[in-house]
């Protein structure tokens, strides 16, 4: 017997009627401190690098691979952006295209020896991205890197849009861009085909190398992305800015995958994920808890979202 409609639409939106109950609840608790636009405002704004690597994980994963190294793309680009910029007076206009070719550069090398190879992609970006942290630490010096130009942080954290950090809407903007990508261009469906079977792809004329490569290098770019808003929302860049949004991302990104399309990594799903997580690590630290809480939020988040979208993937696929 199919999945009646009911069902499948209560299953698409629970996560948005859990995070609304989340936002109930703090706001009943702490209503003069939570239940304020200058709370929500921090909230969606403060977290528009860790919604654009939680999109650049998910591009790989479709693809059925794993990109471990984003994180520290991240802080790559972000320290490379800020000693550019700051100490050798580098116009933002060259800095930026030099630094998303950094981080597409990154991809490739990932997605090369990965399928030349033949090697496991978790193990390969774990590799590289320790790698890659320790040419942030040579090329820093190990040190926090200040004075970006104003101009970055004009444009990433000061300009406001009804009282919401513009980084925000880059985010959205970038969401908006790969909902597309996979949902009506030829890419999108093969990287679903290739994720779905590797074998099947091949089989179906859809060429599974390149498809996975280009991943690679998209996730390389957006942790690019996010490494230069990084360094315009803190004006600075330290070697370790981007460690610490790993498991986040990737606890956005299954939780992502069992709202909106159920048993499908989408963008949209991992928008609210990430708002979701975040509202929850918000409200309780509103409510006084220790920073300790943060990590048990997240490290539990994800591992209840592998095992849900586990369950949600394993149901399609009987047809139930």
């Amino acid at each position: 017997m199919r999945q009646s409609k009911v069902t499948y639409q209560l299953e698409r939106f629970g996560l948005v009627f859990v995070w609304l109950a989340f936002i109930a609840l703090f706001g009943f608790m702490r209503p003069d401190t939570f239940l304020t636009w200058s709370n929500f405002s921090t909230i969606f704004g403060s977290e528009a690098v860790l919604v654009i690597v939680t999109l650049g994980l998910i591009i790989p994963l479709t693809a059925g691979d794993f990109d471990l190294s984003i994180a520290q793309v991240l802080t790559l680009v972000s320290m490379s952006t800020a000693i550019l910029d700051a100490r050798l007076d580098v116009p933002l206009i060259i800095v930026l295209p030099v630094v998303l070719a950094i981080g597409a550069l990154i991809g490739l090398i990932n997605g090369f020896i990965t399928l030349y190879f033949r090697v496991n992609s978790l193990i390969v970006t774990l590799g590289v991205g320790t790698f890659l942290h320790g040419v942030t630490l040579w090329i820093g010096n190990s040190q926090t890197i200040s004075g970006v130009s104003p101009a970055l942080m004009e444009w990433v954290i000061i300009q406001r849009l009804w009282g919401i950090p513009i980084a925000f809407y880059y985010a959205m903007l970038l969401a908006a861009m790969i909902w597309y990508m996979l949902s009506y261009t030829a890419f999108g469906q093969h990287l679903l085909f290739t994720g779905r079977g590797r074998e099947v792809g091949r089989l179906t004329g859809v060429a599974v190398g390149r498809v996975r490569l280009l991943a690679f290098v998209l996730s390389g770019m957006m942790g690019a992305v996010a490494g230069v808003l990084y360094t315009g929302t803190t004006g600075s860049a330290n070697p370790s800015s981007g460690t610490f949004l790993l498991l986040p991302a990737f606890a956005a990104a299954f939780l992502g995958a069992t709202c909106i399309r159920p048993g499908r990594f989408n963008p949209w799903g991992s928008v609210i994920a990430v708002y979701f997580l975040v509202t929850g690590i918000n409200g309780l630290s509103v409510l006084g808890f220790r920073t300790f809480v943060q990590d048990l939020f997240y490290g539990g988040a994800l591992v209840l979202a592998v095992m849900v979208s586990q369950i949600v993937s394993g149901r399609k696929e009987r047809g139930l």
